[in-house]
């Protein structure tokens, strides 16, 4: 057994790699720059996660999802794997620590927000790293033609003029041709090799259906075995869950407007299917490992086909059939055509907002730059008599200016990190019994306590050492008040990283060009989501591959304008065989399950042959579930 399938086995527990990830890291491994399309699924962190672990020294992983840098380093250290991440958000001491332990080896993995790379303190340690591999997570952001620029990935580049014999691994689950060349072009990759999955999924059916209502519509068609429900506002998805869950049906929602505890309670009880319904927001499902996902339903019309293809890719991660549901209806495509407009607006509206984020901000003309901010973007349009919608808008379309980078909600764990020395520590046994019986179960939990600053769980600790938790957090501060430790409570929110010298809005240089171009970018997908909505004749799977760059060499034969051509002219005889056939194999079904693999054109023809069938007395229907009559 090579060294890549050991470390497989021995820190994964998995026997054998997915396709491609062999031959991508096999790529990363012997030094070559290297290009990876894996579609969403396709296991795109363990290309550099186990040549980190094969190689000497450890792994720069650029990404912009704070939320899923932090998940992923919380799954590698809970497998032994030290890591860590920086982020925006982070205090000053704790990134000097951080970047102190990645000069001494500390960790195999360091995962840092693109706007790390450029701060002076990051750049002082980056000449001293002994990097292996430099991976870059969601490539396709570092593409101006993309969907999902971010300006400040245009300066990873520089790395390469620190660490030129380092390969580069851009990894991405969706690029269009033009994207997969400016990657290439804009990370200054050297003979990159190309590794690209299909982007056919076989095992998921794409349907699309309009609809007028769209509650019922989704009561009637969600898989209750496990689905997630997206939605675009967190108003429409509590709307959604508490609509579901008056049903009957055990249903969690998510979205960023929820304080971080009730997040992980959701997320808990979607994992564990005591809510195998999750209504959320789009961001919900990056990095989560959940297999068995049966359907994904798309409540409102995703906004272009790049998020609809990521977004559906997260059912039937397993290989198993799944559903791709999207619901739309003339509100749909009136907001996307909308959408050019609100999302470039013109140039004194991006003036205006401008100069109202300097002044809510209290940013003096001639500040320094590179500095952060707390920015709660609700009071900001509230001062400012700013719709959000609108306003959010211009703020993102500032951001790819290269004036600042927006945050997401950024949770921040509790940390602990002892400042005495252990003989400091001792002489508390006499003097305050309490508190060195705390000083020692959090040494005995935590290995790295004296450090750094290590993050906690004050539930987990107070559980370990049976109190409760109002007295370890009073017992904390105590000690923090001492000076024997340091403890930062947790904390949450987003936040503005203003990174160019404040500026007279009517003197602001924006790039006008540019953002006409984006502009007509933004049109172009546009068009190719309502094509897609609208379309009632050509292969659903052919028009996405097609968007793709992919030349199909036939229909998939399962989406639902496949499956509408394969039902004309059903006559009853044979659709009430059918019906018999599946309540028999399954003992009891409910209606819109039985019916649910039709298409629109015979599912009503469906519903009245079962009609019929429970009028003759050969099924039985209670309480919405129908069974076979017995003789």
């Amino acid at each position: 057994m090579s060294r890549p399938e050991q470390i497989l086995k021995q820190y994964w527990g998995y026997d054998a790699f997915r396709p491609l990830q062999r031959e991508i890291i096999g790529s990363v491994l012997d030094g070559k720059d290297t290009l990876a399309l894996l579609p969403t699924g396709g296991g795109k962190s363990l290309c550099y996660q186990v040549p980190a672990l094969v190689n000497d020294g450890f792994c720069l992983v650029i990404s912009p999802l704070i939320a899923l840098m932090q998940d992923q380093v919380s799954r590698l250290m809970e497998q032994d794997v030290p890591a860590t991440c920086i982020h925006s958000g982070m205090p000053y001491n704790e990134v000097r620590r951080t970047l102190d332990n990645a000069m001494h080896g500390t960790y195999k993995l360091l995962y840092v927000s693109p706007e790390r790379l450029q701060t002076r303190l990051f750049g002082e340690y980056m000449t001293e790293f002994d990097v292996s591999l430099i991976a870059v997570d969601e490539a396709h952001c570092i593409s101006q033609w993309g969907h999902d620029f971010r300006p400040n990935y245009l300066k990873i580049a520089t790395l390469r003029e620190v660490f030129p014999k380092t390969p580069i691994l851009a990894l991405t689950a969706t690029a269009t041709m033009d994207v997969q060349e400016d990657i290439v072009k804009q990370l200054k990759l050297q003979k990159p090799i190309l590794f690209k999955q299909s982007f056919a999924r076989d095992n998921i059916f794409y349907d699309v259906r309009y609809s007028e209502n769209k509650n019922a519509d989704t009561q009637n068609n969600i898989d209750t075995s496990c689905s997630i429900i997206y939605c675009r506002s967190r108003k429409q998805t509590e709307n959604v869950g508490k609509f579901l869950a008056q049903t009957g049906i055990n249903t969690a929602v998510y979205h960023a407007g929820m304080n971080k505890e009730n997040r992980e309670q959701a997320q808990e009880l979607w994992m564990s299917n005591k809510a195998p319904v999750m209504v959320a927001t789009t961001a919900f499902g990056m990095g989560i490992d959940k297999s068995d996902v049966r359907m994904v339903l798309h409540y409102d019309a995703p906004e272009h086909p790049e998020a609809y293809y990521q977004e559906a890719g997260r059912a039937g991660r397993d290989g198993k059939e799944s559903l791709a549901l999207a619901l739309y209806n003339s509100s749909d495509i009136k907001r996307l055509r909308d959408s050019v407009a609100l999302q470039y607006p013109p140039e004194e509206y991006l003036r205006k907002v401008y100069q109202a984020v300097v002044e809510y901000l209290q940013i003096p003309i001639g500040t320094e730059p590179d500095q952060y901010y707390p920015f709660d973007l609700a009071d900001f349009c509230r001062k400012f008599s700013f719709q959000a919608n609108e306003a959010i808008h211009a703020l993102k379309l500032l951001e790819q200016e290269d004036l600042w980078t927006l945050s997401e909600s950024v949770y921040q764990p509790a940390t602990i990190v002892f400042t005495a020395d252990r003989h400091s520590l001792d002489g508390l046994a006499h003097a305050h019994p309490d508190l060195h019986y705390l000083t020692v179960g959090l040494l005995r939990m935590y290995n790295t306590i004296f450090h750094f600053p290590t993050p906690v769980r004050e539930s987990a600790i107070a559980r370990q050492l049976k109190m409760n938790k109002e007295e370890l957090l009073i017992k904390l501060e105590r000690l923090d008040n001492m000076e024997l430790l340091k403890y930062n409570r947790p904390g949450e929110g987003p936040q503005l990283f203003f990174h160019h010298y404040r500026v007279d809005s009517r003197h602001l240089i924006i790039d006008l060009n540019r953002i006409d171009t984006l502009r007509k970018r933004h049109q172009a997908r546009t068009d190719a989501m309502i094509a897609f909505l609208e379309n009632n004749k050509d292969c659903r799977e052919w028009i996405l591959l097609t968007y793709f760059g992919e030349e199909p060499m036939k229909d998939c034969g399962h989406c639902d304008v496949c499956r509408d051509k394969r039902f004309v002219a059903r006559n009853d005889k044979e659709i009430k065989k059918e019906l018999l056939k599946i309540i028999q194999v399954h003992g009891s079904i409910s209606l819109q399950q039985l019916v649910a693999n039709y298409p629109a054109a015979v599912k009503r023809q469906a519903l009245e042959v079962v009609r019929e069938m429970i009028d003759g007395c050969e099924i039985a229907m209670e309480n919405n579930t129908i069974r076979v009559n017995q003789k």
